[in-house]
């Protein structure tokens, strides 16, 4: 019996693979937590046969190249590569992208997620970090995907996808436990929308926290610590940019970062990555009063990004509150 995995990082499906649990493991690695959302056509493109070679433009761009040689599958889209196994199955990480990638990839494949047989499991773990032997050892509840799967994530995906977070946050008095790890993602993405009384993000504030408590450089102040960063949303580069805004926005609530922009061209040229690496940060006076709760990021700098499908500037600034979602 052949088998497929699709998860929705590269770490995972390495170690799903060498764990033995499928013949073939494919990383969907699209990160949807963090900048303009890709267009519906562009979405699908990236599912479909390959029609140019643009390189991170296709699902299979992201695996060694002789892997899907090895199956005859090069260039194909998903749904020709899922009937060439005789099992597939979705095993996504509880971190907020891989169930976003998730609600897409069943709304996508709507009744033909059916069709082609797909399961669920249940992962209740992070992939990436489990040892191989022991990953082999361990069992994850298996669904086979039904009409009440592609309702939720139809329901999600449309919401993440919605201009404004109304619908995302109606999501949290609906019963989502058909996609167990499905709530945890509706939190964890809501707490990223500017807070009431900061302007800023719970993993912009966690970064100011932990300046303030003594991590001055910053891959201290990094999600890969996920013991002291205590948030999930974002990863490594994503991080980078976070602190970016923080740093160089006209009224800074962070001092002291030497290198910037953080991308590829920096990290391969090592000076320049020693000198980033190397920064000492502080806290702005603008920065201390953020954390007291005494200022707004907002009211001193321009807002321009995107959550999920909603575009946050200034004049349209949707916060997150404990208790209440507000404009």
């Amino acid at each position: 019996m052949t088998r497929l995995v699709l998860t929705a990082d590269s770490s995972s499906a390495g170690g799903i693979a060498s764990a033995g649990h499928a013949d073939l493991a494919v990383a969907i690695e699209l990160r949807m937590v963090f900048g303009p959302p890709r267009s519906d056509a562009d979405l699908a493109a990236f599912l479909a046969p390959r029609t140019n070679q643009q390189a991170e433009s296709h699902w299979l761009d992201f695996m060694p190249p002789q892997r899907p040689q090895k199956f005859g599958m090069k260039d194909l889209g998903l749904i020709e590569v899922c009937r060439r196994f005789e099992t597939v199955e979705l095993w996504m990480d509880t971190e907020p992208n891989a169930q976003l990638v998730l609600i897409w990839l069943l709304d996508h494949l709507g009744a033909l997620a059916k069709d082609l047989g797909l399961t669920l499991r249940h992962v209740d773990a992070s992939l990436g970090e489990i040892e191989p032997e022991r990953l082999a050892k361990m069992k994850f509840m298996g669904v086979a995907i039904g009409d009440h799967h592609l309702e939720i994530a139809n329901l999600a995906w449309q919401a993440f996808r919605a201009p404004a977070p109304h619908a995302w946050f109606d999501l949290l008095a609906k019963d989502l436990s058909v996609l167990p790890q499905l709530r945890h993602c509706v939190v964890e993405m809501l707490e990223e929308l500017p807070g009431r009384a900061t302007g800023l993000g719970a993993s912009e504030m966690r970064m100011l926290e932990l300046i303030s408590a003594g991590y001055v450089q910053p891959f201290d102040i990094f999600p890969h610590y996920r013991e002291r960063f205590q948030r999930r949303v974002f990863g490594y580069w994503e991080a980078g940019a976070l602190l970016e805004g923080l740093a160089l926005a006209p009224v800074p609530a962070v001092s002291g970062l030497t290198e910037w922009p953080f991308s590829l061209e920096m990290h391969n040229e090592r000076e320049r990555l020693v000198r980033y690496k190397e920064s000492r940060l502080s806290l702005t006076a603008l920065g201390k009063a953020i954390l007291a709760g005494s200022e707004d990021f907002s009211r001193h700098n321009p807002i321009d990004r995107w959550w999920g499908g909603t575009h946050l500037t200034n004049d349209r600034l949707w916060r997150w509150d404990p208790v209440l979602l507000v404009p």
